[in-house]
């Protein structure tokens, strides 16, 4: 009996409908035509509940390879694709939530997610409620109408991780969807559909772009959610253009040796930040320190390029802030996931709703590139250093 192919072996042959090509070719188009009016009626009435080329909106030969490709990476039923990983966020709560509803959130969302809460849900007669990134005492928040919760794992900037099989369940017997960003694992380290979600979200314009060329975001949900989130896409009128569905899909045939070496470079810079007497701890999911290890070494398969540096408590934001500045090698810049490192000052208090259960220093965001991490760790070293006497009085 032949024995299932691995995911690197099957990501270089997932969203390749057409015989020959290595690569679909890219289809440009808008209108499609077709030989009968009926074949016309025929399209209308079975696109549906079918994928069918009906119109450039709903999808070309790009698109549906690339949603092929996803749903084959997370182990779904279909995907949909949407020009950004907040347009994808937008439409999954939209797509399940009424009036008079209720969604809980976990308080590590990703910041545009807050604002889109406030300015949005709230004027829709949605109710939000906040509850810890860990998980812990969700169940006490669930109400009557409660109809989505809606989380992240790993969580923004702290990489907290729930119990998602407990949330599965837990959703399942209030008759609740669970919808889960899954942009850190990217579908390759971790796979919240097998895990009991019915939604996963990505952000396509990091990892599985790979390059920093490409904005995109995707939802791959379980055949039960699925008619919800086509309709919304559909009538939101969410698409995305030939070209950049190309992009990432060429990006994610490399995405598992991409993968492993930010994961391998980052673990190495972190294993040297908590030598320096600057740092306080590195969060890390897979650091066996982190609070979210035993998850994470559960439920995922592997670790990214992100780190998060809590510095100590005789460094404030004015010595953090010149530490950026000083660093040649990583950029200062929104995103992660490209093939370049970048860094970030993190303000917990301005992103999150709920306190904190730790005494936290001022912190920053490190995404660790491809570049060779001996020159990012002496890049690190001559930043902290440049520091003294600060760095010199630890």
């Amino acid at each position: 009996m032949n024995k299932p192919l691995r995911p690197a072996t099957r990501l270089l042959r997932a969203g390749r409908p057409h015989q020959g090509w290595v690569n679909t070719p890219v289809t440009r188009a808008s209108t499609y035509v077709f030989d009968s009016v009926q074949a016309w009626r025929d399209t209308r009435a079975r696109r549906e509940e079918e994928r069918l080329p009906s119109y450039g909106a709903r999808g070309t030969d790009s698109t549906h390879a690339l949603e092929d490709a996803l749903v084959e990476l997370e182990a779904g039923h279909r995907a949909k694709l949407y020009p950004t990983g907040q347009a994808a966020i937008a439409t999954v709560l939209l797509a399940y939530l009424r009036t008079g509803d209720h969604v809980l959130v976990t308080d590590a969302v990703y910041e545009p997610v807050r604002r889109f809460c406030s300015e949005h849900l709230s004027r829709l007669g949605i109710d939000y409620t906040y509850y810890r990134p860990d998980g812990a005492g969700v169940a006490a928040l669930i109400r009557p109408n409660t109809r989505m919760i809606y989380a992240e794992s790993p969580g923004s900037l702290t990489y907290e991780m729930p119990d998602l099989p407990a949330l599965a369940e837990l959703a399942r017997r209030h008759d609740c969807w669970l919808a889960v960003d899954n942009t850190w694992a990217s579908g390759l380290l971790y796979n919240p559909l097998a895990l009991g979600a019915d939604i996963s979200i990505l952000a396509a314009t990091k990892y599985l772009g790979g390059h920093a060329d490409v904005m995109m975001g995707a939802a791959v949900t379980n055949a039960r959610a699925w008619r919800a989130l086509e309709r919304a896409t559909i009538d939101l009128g969410q698409t995305v253009g030939a070209d950049d569905a190309f992009l990432v899909l060429r990006g994610m045939r490399s995405l598992p040796l991409r993968m492993a070496q930010h994961a391998r470079s980052a673990l190495r810079v972190a294993d040297w930040l908590m030598g320096r007497p600057e740092v306080a701890r590195v969060l890390c999911p897979a650091l066996p320190g982190d609070p979210a290890h035993a998850i994470w070494k559960r439920d995922c398969r592997g670790a990214n390029g992100l780190l998060t540096v809590e510095f100590s408590d005789r460094l404030g934001e004015a010595d953090v802030e010149r530490l950026i500045d000083g660093l040649r090698l990583f950029g200062i810049g929104a995103s992660w996931g490209g093939f370049e490192s970048l860094v970030l000052p993190v303000r917990l208090d301005t992103c999150r709703s709920l306190p904190d259960a730790m005494r936290r220093g001022v912190m920053a965001r490190l995404h660790i590139g491809l570049e060779d991490p001996d020159d990012l760790i002496a890049d690190l070293e001559q930043a902290l250093t440049a520091l003294s006497p600060v760095s010199r009085s630890l």
